[in-house]
């Protein structure tokens, strides 16, 4: 059976960086270290972190006065960092670099424009963003959002886009055509991630080619759910799985072809198992 695994299948810059200084603050401070919010959505890559004195924490208020704490890849709300300089809490931030730079440019955007932030509404770095475009912001996740924005762009001259990282490439320019109709000269941003777009192209040309694709990464990771998502329009067998102890290995025996893709958060061994064992069937 020929095992193809995608060349953008793994951890992404920004998360790499989070993991590794993790790593290095927890070996530096010899001692527990606290993570507001997953790091990134990997239960293996937390769990191991964890097992290092990491703890994981959901609000800020569980951390106490004077103590450290470090920010997750998917970043945070502008009340926290506040938050943290009037307790006396040290931050490491280990927001990704590409949405710290969309916090900044929301925050730049002229008070004329009514903001459109596309992304899931739940999502930690969607959140975060949006704390930055205080009450001018508007986070639009289905094209059932539109009517709020008409309503609301009575009151401003332009629409300024921006989108979450690992957004739908296809989604984003569908709902850009219905912005555009709203308002025909809409400021577009497109911030979803270069390598988001080139593991979502990658995964929809991999997925033509395969009888059987396999997603590896967090069920509660956002770009990994795409990357499913994507292979479901191309391949009538697609799984996905955190680890390779998922697999049902009798569903291959058949298969002469399967593809592999990971999320931006999935780590290096656990492509390198899933492909062990089905390099062995």
């Amino acid at each position: 059976m020929e095992v193809i695994v995608g060349k953008m299948a793994g951890f992404c810059p920004g998360v790499r960086n989070a993991v590794d200084r993790t790593k290095e603050k927890l070996e530096e401070e010899n001692s527990q270290v606290f993570c507001l919010g997953e790091l990134v959505h990997n239960k293996q890559v937390v769990e191991e972190l964890e097992n290092l004195n990491m703890k994981t924490v959901e609000d800020i208020a569980e951390v106490p006065n004077g103590k450290k704490v470090i920010f997750r890849a998917h970043g945070i709300t502008k009340e926290i960092y506040e938050e943290c300089k009037n307790r006396n809490i040290e931050y490491t931030d280990l927001t990704c670099v590409k949405v710290l730079a969309i916090h900044e440019n929301i925050a730049k955007v002229n008070p004329k424009n009514l903001i459109v932030l596309i992304g899931d509404k739940n999502h930690p770095e969607t959140i975060g963003s949006k704390s930055f475009g205080e009450d001018r912001i508007i986070v639009m996740q289905t094209l059932e959002d539109i009517p709020e924005i008409k309503e609301s762009f009575k009151n401003f001259e332009n629409i300024e886009v921006f989108c979450q990282t690992t957004f739908s490439v296809e989604k984003f320019n569908e709902f850009i055509d219905e912005l555009k109709k709203v308002d025909n000269n809409l400021i577009v941003n497109n911030t979803i991630c270069h390598a988001t777009r080139i593991r979502q192209e990658e995964t929809e040309n991999l997925s033509k080619e395969v009888e059987y694709m396999v997603i590896v990464g967090g069920k509660n990771s956002s770009n990994t759910k795409k990357l499913a998502d994507i292979s479901r329009k191309n391949c009538s067998k697609i799984i996905h799985i955190e680890t390779v102890d998922e697999l049902d290995i009798s569903d291959f025996k058949e298969i002469s072809k399967v593809g592999i893709m990971a999320g931006a958060s999935t780590p290096q061994k656990s492509i390198e198992d899933v492909v062990k064992i089905l390099e062995n069937i």
